[in-house]
């Protein structure tokens, strides 16, 4: 019976962090969702200023007070706010890192590469307020994201438990497949932005997306199926590893949940608030193969179990 322990300062420090960066990608959903997205029609600055502005008057002759929306404006420059946190958090991650795992590199090289991708994403933030919010620059930004939290998420597990074994090629093909299908379903999205701005019904919009839309369901499909295939294999062959198994019990449940959302969006409602559900659970899910990955790695000389 593995005994708990305290979790360190570094410990307590990442998990924070790390969610963090997932409510960061949640509330990147809502704007996304909410139409919010050009809000703030210039980056770093809200219509020239630092504060946002209070009313349409206060606007600088150079913009168009029809883009003033005051609702979009900070639900944009919120957003915002949030993600200098979350590069705050990440920067205290990689001090307390060196302060705590330098002898051990992986840990803290993967703090320095979450770090240095949030740099990154804040300047490619720029260039999705730029671009208009173009559906392969958001769907760009989406994935660093996602690969900043796989980074965070491989320091904290790194730090609660010893590596072991050899990575499962199941695991790392379910992780990249997931992936794709979360780019995929980016595109979609974008797909069905133009289609309601052409004015496509709602409800219609999802069907005139076509081939894009089918990939994106079927490799759904093989995410759920491949998740339910490791869950099995698990069972059969770690009866004794609990943890494991209750991790595989996770992503199945999430995998489960993200084709029961897509089904929803498909044939019942396309609403904002379901496409916010569906962009979170399947951040959800992706962090939870890289954490079932990790523990595959583990060996019985475990530090602190992520789950009791």
């Amino acid at each position: 019976m593995l005994q708990p322990h305290r979790l360190s300062s570094f410990q307590r420090l990442a998990l924070w962090t790390t969610a963090s960066t997932y409510f960061l990608i949640l509330v990147g959903g809502l704007v996304r969702a909410s139409g919010a997205g050009l809000g703030c029609p210039d980056w770093p600055r809200c219509f020239g200023s630092w504060i946002p502005p209070a009313s349409a008057a206060e606007l600088p002759p150079q913009f168009d007070p029809s883009l003033f929306n005051r609702t979009l404006m900070w639900t944009e420059y919120l957003n915002r706010l949030l993600g200098v946190t979350v590069g705050f958090l990440i920067l205290a991650t990689v001090v307390s890192a060196w302060r705590h795992h330098r002898r051990e590199p992986r840990i803290f090289r993967a703090t320095v590469a979450a770090l240095v991708l949030t740099g990154f994403q804040g300047w490619l933030g720029g260039r999705v307020v730029a671009s208009d919010l173009a559906a392969w620059i958001v769907t760009v930004h989406l994935i660093f994201a996602l690969v900043i939290v796989q980074l965070l998420l491989y320091a904290t597990v790194r730090a609660l438990r010893k590596a072991g074994g050899p990575p499962s090629p199941l695991l790392i093909a379910l992780i990249a497949v997931t992936m794709i299908q979360i780019g995929l379903g980016t595109q979609v999205r974008g797909a069905v932005d133009v289609a309601i701005e052409s004015g496509v019904a709602r409800a219609s919009a999802l069907a005139s997306v076509g081939s894009l839309d089918h990939l994106h369901r079927n490799a759904a499909l093989i995410v759920f199926a491949g998740s339910l295939l490791i869950l099995m294999w698990l069972w059969t062959r770690f009866p004794r590893k609990k943890t494991l198994i209750r991790w595989a019990f996770v992503v199945a449940g999430l995998a489960t949940l993200q084709v029961a959302l897509g089904i929803s969006m498909a044939y019942v409602s396309l609403e904002p608030a379901t496409q916010v559900a569906h962009l979170t659970v399947a951040s959800l899910l992706l962090g939870a193969e890289t954490v079932l990955l990790l523990l595959a790695k583990t060996d019985d000389r475990e530090r602190t179990p992520l789950v009791h």
